[in-house]
């Protein structure tokens, strides 16, 4: 056994065991993707719900690709030409010297991905896909590698002394930067500001896909700042390493995220006197990002003093934006992830929140920071002004009230009136004589009425089945939104309180001539009633005439 370990190369097997952790954390830096999809899948309407999540897909998809084949050059050549190193050529990644290097490329790539699916965020609602698209190219291929070859891979801001650890101006302070410019230049959803500069709230329609969206996302950024941070054994030997520098980045990464919380629960409070569930989530991952780029070198307080800052700040920049500037961005993504990585990377520059002989410079992190910042509003502006210019960046006004879901992808995330297994009811009888009638063909002699009801949308199963249980008539069903004797509730969303007082209702019409109107009308009553104000009301009104397009036939033939 002992000539057995002795023939074993302990380089070998340090290679093998660290590379096995850079791909188990690269992996888990991929599932934070699920986590920005149902973050942004629930601050946006439900008619927009089915873009962001092809928006997420193809950010990876495409950008991983683009990366891959160009970006990692550009972030070579970068360092080269800024950092005095060797350049090794663009397309060193397609062929290396070792099959390892791929594994050090995907783990930059998923951080590279992390910076490109963030702007998606700020712009929901009202950009074409093909234009995203293009920014996600130009971002994977251009304008994220500079920074990089500028910073970790060795470029001038690196000589400087400037520090990011994981990425929390590198990656989170672009992403929001480079989100805020881009929603500024595309502009803000039709109706979210009036006339007068006052800003409408558009709640997004799912607080739990938002709130798990988040959590999904911290679960990540372990592996995006512990993943970092380890190297489960030391360089040339197999023996453990020294792992209280990786205990120092999971204990400040915990802090961080926790007390960002509190910090953006306790602005929360004072500003509205309610804790507010969504400033408690974006808190969460405000946190997460003002540690990121320092979580090496804080003290345990220096950790819980940059999260509250960072959480903190989240309701006041977010309204400053919204209110002053008066810029769309959906989900928050610069207050999460732009001013909050500023000020965690700024900082990491304060001796007193940092492990003594910390050596970072305040005055590099002021120099790194302001051009990473003015390299990213240049190029966003460049490339979004350009196809602005050429009328490629925003769907028509139209496709705007419609959803993109269904203008950009002809999807319904949420089917209105669903696949749940109901009897059809359109000419569900036959008149003795053989012609298929709409309405049962049981003759009534009450002349034509139209039966209006307006319901629970939640009811139109259950309604479909009873009247196709008296021999139903067609029917017509609309969305539609109103209020009459249910009373109106408050709503808030980031903070800010709006009135309920539109409650949304389904309008089903039906036009009867051979049944009964008033067994319809009970039907319905009896299939949409729940006890509760908002059951809806229904109406019976004489039809004076009907006529049928294709035959020409009026009156009672004609229904």
């Amino acid at each position: 056994m002992n000539e057995l370990l002795l023939q074993i190369d302990p380089t070998a097997v340090t290679e093998a065991v660290n590379y096995t952790w850079v791909l188990v954390v690269t992996f888990l830096i991929f599932f934070m993707h699920a986590g920005f999809a149902m973050l942004e899948a629930g601050q946006v309407r439900s008619k927009n719900v089915a873009n962001q999540l092809t928006k997420n897909m193809l950010t990876w998809s495409i950008g991983v690709i683009v990366f891959f084949l160009v970006g990692a050059g550009i972030k070579a050549f970068t360092a080269a030409l800024t950092g005095g190193e060797t350049f090794g050529g663009f397309f060193a990644v397609l062929s290396p010297e070792s099959t390892m290097e791929w594994a050090d490329w995907l783990f930059g790539a998923v951080f590279a991905m992390t910076a490109a699916t963030i702007v998606s965020g700020a712009v929901a609602g009202r950009m074409k896909l093909r234009a995203y698209v293009t920014y996600t190219v130009l971002l994977a291929a251009v304008i994220y590698p500079v920074v990089t070859g500028l910073t970790w891979a060795g470029g001038w801001l690196d000589t400087i002394g400037f520090i990011d650890f994981a990425g929390g101006m590198i990656v989170h302070g672009m992403g929001g930067i480079a989100g805020l410019t881009a929603a500024w230049i595309v502009g803000p959803r039709i109706d979210r500001f009036n006339e007068d500069g006052t800003a409408t709230v558009i709640p997004g329609h799912s607080i739990t896909f938002a709130v798990l969206g988040t959590l999904i996302l911290c679960f990540g950024w372990y592996g995006f700042n512990v993943g970092t941070a380890a190297a489960p054994l030391t360089e040339g030997a197999a023996s453990l390493a020294d792992f209280a520098y990786v205990g120092r980045v999971a204990l400040t990464t915990t802090l961080g995220m926790a007390t960002g919380a509190i910090g953006a629960s306790a602005v929360s409070l004072l500003k509205t006197e309610k804790v507010d569930t969504l400033y408690v989530a974006n808190g969460m991952l405000a946190g997460l990002v003002g540690v990121t780029s320092n979580t090496h070198l804080l003290t345990w307080y220096g950790a819980l003093f940059v999260g509250a800052i960072a959480g903190a700040q989240l309701p006041i920049t977010f309204e400053a934006i919204e209110k002053r500037l008066t810029v769309d961005d959906v989900c928050a993504v610069f207050s999460v992830h732009g001013s909050a990585g500023i000020i965690g990377t700024l900082l990491v520059g304060v001796p007193v929140l940092t492990v003594p002989d910390a050596g970072v410079s305040f005055a590099s992190q002021l120099i790194g920071v302001a051009l990473i910042t003015g390299w990213t509003v240049l190029t966003t502006s460049l490339i979004f002004g350009a196809l602005k210019a050429i009328g490629q960046i925003r769907v028509s006004q139209a496709h705007e009230h419609d959803g993109l879901d269904i203008s950009e992808h002809g999807v319904e995330t949420y089917p209105e009136f669903g696949p749940e297994e109901t009897p059809a009811t359109d000419g569900a009888g036959v008149s003795g004589s053989g012609t298929l009638r709409a309405d049962g063909g049981r003759s009534d002699e009450s002349g034509i009425k139209l039966v209006m009801a307006y319901v629970r949308p939640d009811k139109l199963a259950a309604i479909k089945r009873a009247l196709a249980d008296v021999g139903a008539p067609s029917l017509t069903v609309t969305n539609v939104s109103g209020r009459g004797s249910q009373p109106a509730r408050k709503g808030q969303w980031r903070g800010e309180e709006y009135t309920v007082d539109l409650h949304q209702k389904v309008k089903i019409e039906c036009v009867v001539a051979d049944i009964p109107a008033d067994a319809v009308a009970d039907a319905i009553r009896d299939a949409a009633r729940t006890g509760e104000p908002g059951d809806g009301k229904v109406f019976v009104v004489p039809v004076e005439s009907a006529i049928q397009v294709r035959t020409g036939n009026t009156g009672h033939d004609a229904v």
